[in-house]
């Protein structure tokens, strides 16, 4: 059983794990061990909350496909049970991701000191650069 909150978890039966071969570096045991773990959760067949199912379908993630499924692949580690204790937990940060709200932006204005210092900056680095024009010859 996953916790994600409190009171919200996901039964083991909901979450699809099965074993394949990983990629990349490993010598020949690459070739012989199924290390790599391939997540699926269907998350419109699963029992979470209206509330985390809707902000989760609204996420533009990648690794959730149109019809509402989350793939995630672990290959991370050499073994087989880092590998599905990855996947779970990239699940549930997931999820966890989905249910926080974040904070509106309320727009502010700069302070009329901010707004002079500004100005006077870009007008001394004006003058500094008017020094190093030439000087116009004088007959």
């Amino acid at each position: 059983m996953l916790k994600i909150s409190q009171n919200v978890f996901i039964h083991d039966d909901e979450i699809e794990l099965s074993a394949i071969r990983a990629q990349g570096a490993g010598g020949q045991n690459v070739n012989k061990v199924s290390s790599a773990i391939h997540l699926r959760f269907d998350i419109h067949a699963s029992s979470l909350p209206d509330f985390y199912k809707q902000r989760l379908l609204k996420l533009s993630d990648r690794r959730i496909s149109k019809e509402g499924i989350v793939i995630i692949k672990a290959q991370r580690f050499r073994t087989q049970e880092k590998n599905r204790e990855d996947a779970l937990e990239r699940l549930q940060k997931l999820i966890k991701s989905a249910a926080t709200v974040k904070k509106a932006r309320r727009p502010t204005r700069a302070t009329r000191g901010s707004q002079k210092k500004r100005l006077n900056s870009k007008i001394k680095r004006g003058k500094t650069k008017a020094l190093r024009s030439r000087v116009p010859e004088e007959e």
